[in-house]
């Protein structure tokens, strides 16, 4: 099945279990959201109710709910007369997301090179070398969930469910950022970057695991501004 054929019958959104009305419309939400963030609906790409509908197996009232609840969190835009799109990825939330992001993870790997402990460490070792074999791979969606849980390890080894929350309410349009990054030269450098912080961490040098984790960070930042230039029709920069 080519792209397009892809496209009209939407094969990324599996069927829904039957279910209370409520519940289906929380059910919806969370496939519309992993189809987005995972740029099976490109920024800027109109979403067909019906289309989804149909591959859903569900009725239009809760896709036309999820998609409001999205609106909400800024992942569609709702254009009056015209129909619901995948938004435009915004630049100035995703600066500010990651400057929230900098300034906690950085934090947290500076708690975590003194508080990790060994059983987190060695997580951490596994994880890397998991993300190594992906490398080697050419897995793109395995590596992305590895990177995923490589952060997640540190905040959760440090029990720190409020700091969690926060940086995951930052994630979504992030995560979409760094799969339209994603490529065999950016995995290679973030694989570098992760055992950079690692090494750091290991070492328990505080001030060390702060900086890599925020060099890191940072570097996704100088990567979107290049990528964003060459690539505008997918951003917007208000």
């Amino acid at each position: 099945m080519d792209a397009v054929d892809k496209r009209k019958s939407y094969v990324f959104l599996a069927p829904l279990e039957r279910g209370s009305r409520g519940h289906t419309t929380d059910l919806v939400e969370r496939s519309l959201r992993s189809a987005i963030v995972a740029l099976d609906f490109a920024p800027g790409e109109f979403i067909d109710k019906g289309a989804v509908c149909n591959a859903l197996r569900v009725s239009r009232f809760p896709v036309s709910e999820a998609l409001t609840r999205l609106a909400a969190e800024g992942l569609v835009e709702i254009l009056p007369q015209r129909g619901s799109r995948a938004a435009r990825i915004r630049l100035a939330e995703i600066r500010e997301s990651m400057l929230i992001r900098q300034a906690l993870e950085g934090m947290v790997a500076e708690n975590a090179a003194r508080h990790l402990s060994c059983h987190d460490i060695e997580a951490l070792r596994g994880n890397l070398e998991a993300q190594q074999e992906a490398v080697l791979r050419g897995d793109r969606p395995g590596f992305h969930v590895l990177d995923l849980e490589f952060h997640t390890i540190l905040v959760e080894g440090l029990k720190l469910p409020r700091v969690a929350a926060v940086i995951d309410a930052s994630r979504a349009n992030i995560d979409r950022v760094r799969r339209l990054l994603s490529s065999p030269r950016r995995h290679i450098v973030t694989l570098a970057e992760h055992w950079e912080i690692f090494r750091a961490l290991e070492a328990h040098d505080a001030p060390a695991a702060r900086r890599a984790m925020e060099a890191h960070l940072e570097a996704v930042v100088e990567e979107l501004g290049r990528f964003s230039v060459e690539h505008a029709e997918v951003f917007v920069e208000a």
